[in-house]
């Protein structure tokens, strides 16, 4: 749902597009940040490649893997059926990348004969929908999910609030602070525009499988 286009070259931009201004921070005045605004390697915060993130009490960290490789961030809420899903990727100078995934991921809904609707969130246009899901136990149910982004210098940082957090406002602030709290570290590397940035198990971990918490797929 979130691939590379085609026929490009790394962080090949728009002919006539400006770069990316970093103190034209639009919604991220509050963060999430990039290392260059906020210092990555603070005290209390979780390094995890090129995401850090603050450690919080009752707050729990997953990293799933895809073909070997460490794919997205699950921040999971203790005794709370609500999580959310971190990706991080490259994104071109120029930024706007958002715009054309926010398209990608309505076709992709509409794929799986689900439901969406676009929304003003707190960091901008996002996808709110609904589609069927195979539970664990066999089950065919629905799952509900929000979907928002924040574009930075050079990288679009995508979050997914699952369970609870989908519809209740509520619910998803707790989440929503600890996205606001993030430090982004791309490096200096060119890489192809919706390229993952690595990521990585923090210092003294030992990797294991995880699942999400019931009700909280991150399959999408």
């Amino acid at each position: 749902m979130f691939g590379r286009r085609k026929n490009q070259t790394p962080e090949q931009e728009t002919p006539g597009t400006q770069e990316f201004d970093p103190a034209s921070l639009g919604p991220r005045t509050s963060g999430p940040w990039d290392s260059s605004e906020r210092d990555p390697d603070a005290p209390g915060y979780v390094d995890l490649g090129s995401l850090r993130i603050k450690g919080r009490d009752g707050v729990g960290l997953q990293l799933p893997q895809e073909n070997g490789a460490l794919s997205s961030v699950l921040v999971v809420l203790e005794g709370a059926n609500s999580a959310m899903e971190l990706r991080i990727f490259a994104a071109s100078r120029s930024g706007g990348e958002w715009g054309d995934v926010l398209q990608d991921l309505k076709r992709e809904v509409e794929r799986r004969e689900g439901e969406w609707k676009e929304t003003d969130g707190p960091f901008g246009d996002e996808l709110r929908f609904r589609v069927q899901v195979q539970t664990q136990d066999g089950r065919t149910g629905t799952q509900d999910s929000r979907i928002l982004a924040v574009e930075g210098p050079r990288w679009l940082l995508r979050a997914t609030l699952l369970g609870a957090a989908a519809g209740d406002e509520t619910a998803a602030e707790p989440l929503l602070e600890i996205l606001r709290d993030v430090i982004v570290v791309r490096g200096d590397e060119p890489r192809m525009v919706r390229e993952p940035l690595p990521l990585q198990l923090p210092p003294g971990a030992v990797p294991q499988d995880q699942q999400p918490p019931s009700g909280t797929d991150a399959g999408s």
